[in-house]
């Protein structure tokens, strides 16, 4: 039986992504402040503006330059000056940050489980549905379309930097339809790619470069045929992008971040979030306890092989 199955993801200049990326820098400062900081960092951005908000346990900020924190962040993504519309220095950063709710910390400091007792034991600080999931499509035991479509991101935005499509802007994403058959992938059926550029780059030469420089490099040639079809910039235009042409939001990416809709979703957001936030730390455990599960059947899959032939 055959099947299509599509998947995207974005580049690091992607609103949601930049506010994703913001959050994570204001915990990373945290935690490195104090390891067992609590914080739930929410971003938000705008047409010139920046907008921090979230909780944070006592000490976890203290001393950090979050406004500092938040442009480096954004000149490090690739809006260092206003050709591209949205500027690092000069952006307004807006912040409302307050200290965590004592009635979720107490049930965090100590856990359910141990009250009563003289243990200290964390608990999580909210219910929270998660799950896992690992696949042997790909070398890194994600499901093939979400994997291209990361590198397809990945290597439009090492272009931009390393100055191979020097007219690129920040802003980005891809989309991959594979093609199945009896549930194992066979060719990629279509690639999308839309790209942020300058104004004065005609859609040819993008065209050419982004199929020639970036598709052709990440899709392997295996998976191609003459009945694969490349859309680049589909509308025919994408001047105005990032913040300036849509508005971000942390965690409204939370498909790109996970399978790509080839498993189910909690619907929990990852970034901006200290451990004790199960929405984030029980993904991860669950998607590496299932890369243990591939690994394990691989090996025994390759011994059964091993021992078959001799």
């Amino acid at each position: 039986m055959r099947k299509l199955f599509t998947s995207e993801s974005v580049t690091e200049g992607h609103p949601d992504k930049l506010c994703d990326q913001i959050a994570d820098a204001i915990l990373d400062a945290a935690l490195r402040k104090k390891s067992d900081a609590r914080v739930a960092c929410e971003v938000f951005a705008s047409t010139g503006a920046v907008f921090i908000m979230g909780e944070v346990s006592a000490g976890g900020l203290e001393g950090i330059d979050i406004e500092a924190v938040a442009r480096d962040t954004i000149r490090e993504i690739g809006y260092r000056d206003n050709r591209f519309g949205f500027d690092a220095d000069a952006v307004a950063v807006i912040t409302a940050i307050h200290g965590q709710s004592p009635d979720i910390a107490q049930g965090v400091s100590r856990a359910l489980e141990v009250r009563g007792s003289k243990k200290q034991e964390l608990g999580a600080g909210d219910q929270g549905m998660v799950f896992g999931y690992a696949t042997d499509e790909t070398d890194e035991l994600m499901p093939m379309p979400v994997y291209l479509a990361h590198a397809l991101t990945r290597e439009l935005a090492q272009a931009r930097k390393d100055g191979d499509i020097p007219y690129l802007g920040p802003d980005g994403k891809a989309q991959v339809t594979v093609e199945y058959e009896d549930s194992r992938p066979v060719r990629v059926d279509a690639v999308v790619v839309s790209a942020q550029h300058l104004p004065e780059i005609g859609h040819d030469t993008i065209e050419q470069d982004i199929i020639g420089k970036v598709i052709r490099k990440v899709i392997p040639e295996c998976l191609m045929d003459e009945g694969t079809r490349y859309l680049v910039n589909p509308t025919g235009r994408f001047v105005i992008g990032g913040p300036q042409g849509d508005t971000g939001l942390t965690g409204r990416k939370i498909v790109v971040d996970t399978y790509g809709g080839a498993a189910r979703h909690g619907g929990g957001a990852f970034s901006g979030k200290d451990p004790t936030k199960v929405d984030r730390s029980a993904s991860y455990a669950q998607h590496h306890k299932l890369k243990h599960r591939c690994y394990t059947f691989e090996l025994s899959r390759l011994k059964l092989y091993y021992n078959s032939a001799n």
